[in-house]
């Protein structure tokens, strides 16, 4: 089945990534893309949640990781976008950690304006999520924000850590 067989490709070149394996990683997403791309047909019930957004996800967490991994900036924030402009209805808690990750991302691609900008509407998003994952993904927003000292990048930080401290979590983001 399709849905099935893009969701394997996804997922297999997320490890890839986090592994920092490149080659690998594109190989299994390219995989994905294609799959996406023709359709994914009649979806089973029990993988109903893999769609084109979710893909995006996955693409935006494998730039962000082969970026930290390699130090140079893949633009996680394109497929974050896309995965957010993507996300059906129903899926919050996603769409938070898609937000929470944009502005991560930006901050880490150099973009410190457009990162507080974005996180700001994630935190905003996500004091309205009550969920332990959302609240460790927060801690790679402030590690995201740590070089940059202007005031917008500040109030993020004191959001963010204040969220973290009313939800606190020891789940690795």
């Amino acid at each position: 089945m399709p849905a099935t067989r893009a969701l394997v490709a996804s997922q297999t070149g997320r490890v890839h990534a986090a592994l920092g394996d490149e080659r690998s990683a594109q190989q299994h997403l390219g995989a994905a893309d294609a799959l996406v791309a023709d359709g994914l047909a009649d979806v089973p019930a029990w993988v109903d949640y893999f769609d084109a957004a979710e893909h995006a996800g996955a693409r935006a967490v494998s730039a962000r990781d082969l970026a930290g991994l390699h130090g140079d900036h893949r633009h996680a924030s394109v497929h974050f976008t896309d995965a957010l402009r993507l996300r059906r209805p129903g899926f919050d808690r996603v769409k938070v950690m898609d937000r929470i990750g944009l502005a991560a991302a930006l901050f880490t691609e150099g973009e410190p304006e457009q990162g507080a900008a974005a996180a700001h509407q994630a935190l905003d998003d996500a004091t309205r999520v009550d969920s332990t994952l959302v609240a460790s993904r927060l801690n790679t927003l402030l590690d995201a924000a740590r070089p940059y000292r202007t005031t917008p990048v500040d109030e993020v930080r004191t959001r963010a850590t204040d969220l973290v401290a009313a939800r606190p979590t020891n789940v690795a983001a």
